[in-house]
């Protein structure tokens, strides 16, 4: 049985507020542990008006607190957008609230646009750090050293897991070298999937966390009662996708009843690739879907993406997800 969980953009939902969204994040979290869920990630973005969880950490602390047993975590946390010391002091203060409880998932792009970038204050060139930056990170947050000058209090000790997220074979190296689970962003990005998910097992080199490879796979996952209705709540991640074509990111929008009105052909063609690992139907339909997915990947554990604009009809996702079988 494949491990199953949830990666949430903390929508901002047309008409609603961020306050609003982050409490239905929270409300979306606390249903996902009742089911029985793995993990749930939120993931670090900038300048984007229609995701509301661009201070990760702290995002974390609110879901964390909001739940009593789920794991939550960072999927992820734009590495070169912050100093290891940093991060190992935010998530080891987290570990400290929530004990054993905390996972950091760290990529190495922006998380933004080049103008956003050069708000952050990032070295264009900080990226080429990327693997020193993670084993600097890991020496922060495991036991400190006799003599160490500089540590993460919170952080030294609590061994916060540490996955590597990525989109291409860089991230698949990485985490294979340094024997790290690995996360791939096949929800945005699947191109490279196949490859880089045989690349991690082959090259896997057992670590002190992780004894052996361990990988998960995204996918815009939206199940409801039936595949007409299921087709029509995909509607407003399509748009949502068009929007990134067109270099529109704004709110999340309710769904339409035609999405070819919505979408030129090149739009279409543009934004269908980049959602190709989405299952979406109702249940007897995505779990056929999903069986022959996770038979094709061999990964580990699923991380579903529902950016459905209503709450009830994500609960619902949630319900009918959960007791499929793949």
């Amino acid at each position: 049985m494949t491990a199953l969980s949830v990666l949430d953009l903390v929508p901002v939902r047309q008409g609603c507020t961020p306050r609003e969204a982050l409490a239905e994040s929270a409300a979306l979290a606390r249903h996902a542990e009742a089911l029985g869920y793995t993990r749930f990630w939120v993931a670090e973005h900038h300048n984007m008006e229609g995701i509301a969880s661009a201070a990760t950490a702290v995002v974390i602390g609110h879901i964390a607190g909001h739940t009593s047993t789920i794991r939550v975590g960072a999927g992820g946390i734009m590495l070169p957008n912050h100093a290891p010391l940093v991060v190992a002091e935010q998530f080891g203060t987290l570990a400290a609230l929530f004990p054993g409880r905390i996972d950091l998932g760290l990529g190495r792009a922006p998380g933004t646009d080049r103008a956003t970038l050069r708000a952050l204050r990032r070295d264009a060139m900080a990226a080429e750090s990327f693997p020193d930056d993670v084993l600097e990170l890991q020496a922060f947050l495991a036991p400190p050293e006799p003599g160490q000058m500089i540590r993460a209090v919170p952080g030294a000790g609590t061994e916060v897991p540490l996955w590597i997220l990525g989109s291409s074979l860089y991230g698949a190296q990485l985490a294979a070298l340094l024997g790290l689970p690995y996360a791939f962003a096949s929800h945005f990005a699947p191109d490279a999937l196949d490859q880089a998910m045989a690349l991690y097992r082959e090259r896997f080199q057992p670590s002190r966390q992780l004894s052996k490879s361990y990988a998960i796979a995204g996918a815009n996952v939206i199940v409801a009662d039936t595949d007409e209705a299921a087709r029509r709540l995909f509607t407003s991640v399509q748009m949502r996708f068009v929007g990134m074509v067109r270099n529109e990111r704004g709110l999340l929008t309710p769904p339409i009843d035609d999405i070819e009105t919505y979408w030129t052909p090149a739009e279409k063609m543009h934004a269908s690739r980049m959602l190709t690992c989405s299952f979406v139907g109702a249940t007897q339909t995505v779990e056929r879907q999903l069986r022959a997915f996770v038979a094709r990947t061999g990964i580990d554990e699923l991380i579903a993406a529902c950016a459905i604009y209503d709450q009830r009809a994500r609960f619902r996702c949630l319900e009918l997800l959960r007791g499929l079988s793949f």
